[in-house]
């Protein structure tokens, strides 16, 4: 068989992922689950023994989470993980609640049965890792829930902007589950959400999403306040 008659897919290799790519993201998952704490300087020749890579990748990859508001970079005086505030946390949950019961209203109208066949698995392997106490796969599960409402919307800049905020509060979102009393109460909210999108009833929805968001600002709020000035910034003196 010649070139042109071979099937395509015979010669399609899987495309490895770049290394700052996968330094990025195993970076973002110390970050959000607390093992890099808020104000920690974040130390290069330690960190590549860690991720077993160079210090280019590195740098590409603490430049991609600078752009996600997860890590500060110091002119001269390397990186730091970006302390969470009062006030952005309080910004930033008030547009996502917002944005989110937009995309519930959408995804009603507009989600496919594939869709939304997707989005059951998904909850129902979130609901294996709640029973099982495992919460960052959990997070991870939920995570991706509230994106493919978001995607369902039918909107892509709706989708665009929610990807773009959620990974500016995507730390914070982490936090408000530490609790077990909100962990389980998340779950329950889970539960009504999906049945309101199964049923198509998108004010219903709008409003589980809505209150879903301020349960969770105020659980993150709270786990704040508790940790004290260096969990938070030097811009909350207001708010103390």
């Amino acid at each position: 068989m010649n070139d042109l008659a071979r099937p395509l897919s015979a010669d399609v290799r899987p495309v490895p992922r770049l290394l700052h790519e996968s330094a990025t993201d195993r970076l973002r998952d110390m970050i959000v689950a607390g093992d890099l704490a808020p104000g920690a300087r974040l130390n290069e020749r330690v960190l590549c023994g860690e991720l077993g890579i160079s210090r280019t990748p590195l740098r590409e990859a603490l430049k991609m989470l600078a752009s996600e508001g997860l890590v500060e970079l110091l002119p001269n005086r390397g990186a730091i993980v970006t302390a969470l505030t009062l006030a952005k946390v309080r910004e930033v949950f008030a547009v996502m609640a917002a944005l989110e019961a937009l995309a519930g209203d959408l995804a009603c109208r507009n989600i496919t049965p594939a869709q939304l066949n997707e989005l059951r698995a998904l909850h129902y392997q979130m609901l294996a890792h709640h029973a099982r106490g495992e919460l960052a796969p959990y997070f991870k599960c939920n995570q991706e829930i509230h994106a493919k409402i978001a995607e369902a919307s039918g909107n892509a800049t709706l989708a665009a902007t929610y990807r773009h905020l959620n990974a500016h509060v995507r730390r914070a979102r982490f936090m408000a589950n530490l609790s077990q009393e909100r962990w389980d109460r998340a779950v329950e909210e889970h539960e009504a959400m999906l049945d309101a999108l199964a049923q198509r009833d998108g004010a219903r929805l709008q409003q589980q999403l809505r209150e879903h968001l301020g349960n969770k600002m105020i659980a993150v709020l709270a786990a704040l306040e508790a940790s004290g000035p260096a969990g938070r910034g030097e811009n909350d003196a207001a708010y103390d």
